[in-house]
């Protein structure tokens, strides 16, 4: 049962399954806003149009009102969904080593400032010779 757990959490987790469900959950959302577009202003222009029925002021105003109400719901939807995102990758990289940076294969010539190899002791592009850089002993 421990193992099955396991192999839900990382089938669950997986950068793939978190976009997927993320995708769905905003295109949902933007499907409420252009739902409240067409409804709310599309809709009532067109009926003006064809039928001549006429637009009343308080209408304008509840019409604009329930499209706003659609797009904020969608921003307060993207950013919970951000939050909600952004906590899971933190979870993710808990318990995780971190990457030690890689020791350097290159180092700069002191004369003509071009990259080279870092056992290099003459330089290939100005052809100084380069000294080795002597470590103080701590005593």
């Amino acid at each position: 049962m421990k193992k099955f757990l396991q192999e839900f959490k990382e089938f669950a987790l997986k950068g793939n399954v978190l976009d997927l469900a993320v995708g769905v959950i905003i295109g949902a959302a933007f499907k409420d806003i252009v739902t409240s577009l067409t409804d709310n202003f599309i809709n009532p222009i067109l009926q003006f149009i064809t039928a001549g029925d006429p637009i009343e002021k308080a209408e304008i105003g509840v019409y604009a009102s329930n499209f706003v109400t659609a797009i904020i719901n969608f921003i307060i939807m993207a950013f919970i969904l951000f939050c909600i995102v952004k906590a899971i990758n933190k979870m993710m990289t808990i318990g995780k080593k971190k990457e030690e940076p890689a020791a350097p294969t290159t180092k700069k010539c002191p004369f003509c400032m071009s990259e080279i190899a870092i056992e290099a002791t003459r330089c290939p592009h100005c052809t100084s010779v380069i000294e080795e850089e002597k470590e103080e002993a701590a005593v």
